[in-house]
Order: C-alpha cells, then structure tokens, then sequence
C-alpha cells in the first residue's frame, strides 16, 4: 500500500475517533489522554521509531487529536480556536505529503457538518467552508516543502560526490609528488613535481569557486 493512502487512512481514523470522544463521556478525561499521547509520543521517539516518517506520522496523530479534542469541546464550529484547525492542515502538509490536506479538508468538513445541531443556519456553515479555500494554499505550500527537501538531498549528494572525487585525484597527485621526491635524480623528476603542484592548485582553486 502507497505511504499517502496508508497516512490517509490513519488520519481519517483519528480525526473520527477525536470527534467521537469530544461526544461522548470519554471528553471528561480529555487532559489525561492528551497527556498520555504526549507521553507516547516522546518514549516513542527515544526508544521505538527510528524513522523520521513514523515519527512523523505519530506527531501528526497527537497534534490532530489535540488540536480536533480541544476545538470540539470549545464549541466546535463556533469555537474561537476555530483557526487551529488552518494551522493543522498547514502543518499535516510538511510533516507528511503534500496531498494529505486535501483528505484532512474532507474528513474534518464531513465531520464538523455532522456535529452540527439541527437547528442551526447556513452561518455556521462558513467557518467549514474556510477550510476548503485554504487547501489549495496547503496543498501548494506541502508541494514546495518536498520540492525544497529534493533539492537539498541532491545538493548534499552532490557535494559528497565532488568531495570524493577530489580527494581521489589530490591522493594521486601526492602519491606522484612522493613518488618523484623518493626517486629525485634530476630535471625530469623535478618537472613532474612542479606539475603535479601546478594542478593541485588548479583543483582547490576550483573546488573553492564551486563553493562560492
């Protein structure tokens, strides 16, 4: 199964759970479970998850939970910490793909109508509809961060390779330069070293103006 698809499906399922634990009595002990994730969290990341992707995966489960537990029991759409819920799509979308936004609009979007009394206008259908202008924005910002982290990983490979092979060459030249030194008879020795030098100097030389 695709990494995105099995990130979706865990986020779907966490997104329901939080919901139904802000309905249901389980919304009294909602510091104690924030507590015990958070506790999770970090014995996890010390001892179990090695991986930067589940252990990225398992901060976007706490967050989601926390930020979803603590509109929910504030008065949900109405709730003045409505706005977390944009900082939560942002966010989903640079610690995971780019493409999660976009599942986490639908999800919480389902989820908040749902939740909705029946009684209520088409007013307390605005800040839910927020969240799906903002996805696009998300969506792109998610785009550029793995685009940036690309970029990044074939610099550093890049570089690693230049290195190597730098210092393959300058090992070949010192290797020659010792070579002539321990079998200096004359002219000729003393012309391979001086070139042997000359381009020494030529490859630091360019190996600085790379580096620039």
């Amino acid at each position: 199964m695709p990494l995105a698809v099995t990130h979706s499906i865990v986020l779907i399922v966490t997104i329901v759970l939080s919901f139904l634990v802000a309905a249901s009595p389980l919304k009294e002990y909602e510091l104690q479970i924030i507590a015990f994730l958070f506790i999770i969290l970090f014995i996890s990341k010390r001892t179990i998850l090695s991986q930067l992707t589940q252990s990225r995966l398992l901060e976007s489960v706490v967050f989601t939970f926390v930020v979803i537990s603590t509109v929910t029991t504030s008065g949900g759409v109405s709730s003045p910490l409505f706005f977390l819920n944009y900082f939560l799509l942002f966010s989903l979308c640079l610690l995971l793909e780019p493409t999660i936004s976009i599942v986490t609009t639908l999800s919480l979007a389902l989820c908040y109508t749902l939740s909705l009394p029946p009684d209520q206008g088409l007013k307390m259908l605005i800040p839910i509809a927020s969240l799906a202008f903002l996805t696009p924005f998300a969506l792109y910002l998610g785009q550029l961060a793995a685009k940036t982290g690309i970029l990044q990983r074939k610099l550093v490979e890049s570089d690693t390779d230049s290195i190597l092979f730098l210092s393959l060459l300058l090992k070949n030249h010192i290797k020659s330069i010792k070579y002539n030194l321990e079998n200096f008879m004359g002219d000729h020795q003393l012309h391979e070293i001086r070139k042997h030098t000359h381009r020494l100097e030529v490859l630091i030389e360019q190996y600085e103006e790379r580096k620039k």
